[in-house]
C-alpha cells in the first residue's frame, strides 16, 4: 500500500511540475516514479514514519484546513508588518509547551510553526520547542496552545 502511495504521489508530483502529456514524456515519469518506489523500498525507507500513508484521511479532513487558515491568516498579517512605514516587529524568542508524545507528533507540531509566517521552530526538546517569532502577539498566540491542542488531537487520532 505504501509502495503503491509513493508511485502515485510522485507520478502526480512530476505531472504537476513537468506540464508535458506528450505519451512518451508522460510514460518516462511513471516509470522515474516506479523506479525511485523501488529503490526507496530496496533501501528499506519505506515505513509507517518515512511514508505516514494512514495519517492522510485525518489530515486532509482536520488538521490541513485549519493549519492553511492558519498561514493564510499569518502571511497577511506579516504582510502588513512589513508594509507598514515604522515596521513594528519585536522579535521574541519563547519556550512552547509541546504536548506530543510521538516523534511524528513532534515533527509535526515544529513543522505547523515553521510553515506559518512569522514563526520558526528552532529546537525541539522533550515537552518543549524553542520558537523565534516576528512578533510578541505571535509569541503569546502560539504559547496560548491552540495549534499544540490541534497537533496533539491529530497525533491521538493514530
Amino acid at each position: 500500500m505504501r509502495s503503491l502511495s509513493i508511485v502515485v504521489s510522485l507520478f502526480v508530483f512530476w505531472l504537476l511540475l513537468s506540464g508535458h502529456r506528450t505519451p512518451f514524456l508522460v510514460t518516462a515519469g511513471l516509470l522515474s516514479a516506479l523506479a525511485v518506489a523501488w529503490f526507496a523500498h530496496r533501501m528499506d525507507l519505506v515505513d509507517h514514519e518515512g511514508h505516514p500513508v494512514h495519517l492522510a484521511p485525518r489530515a486532509l479532513l482536520r488538521y490541513w484546513p485549519w493549519l492553511i487558515g492558519q498561514i493564510v491568516r499569518s502571511a497577511w498579517a506579516v504582510t502588513r508588518i512589513i508594509l507598514d512605514p515604522l515596521l513594528p516587529i519585536s522579535p521574541t524568542l519563547v519556550r512552547v509547551k509541546a504536548s506530543q508524545v510521538t516523534d511524528i507528533g513532534h515533527v509535526t507540531f515544529a513543522n505547523s510553526i515553521t510553515l506559518t509566517p512569522g514563526t520558526v521552530a528552532l529546537e525541539v526538546d522533550a515537552g518543549e520547542i524553542l520558537v523565534h517569532a516576528l512578533t510578541r502577539e505571535t509569541a503569546a498566540e502560539l504559547a496560548g496552545g491552540e495549534m499544540d491542542r490541534r497537533v496533539t488531537e491529530f497525533e491521538r487520532a493514530l
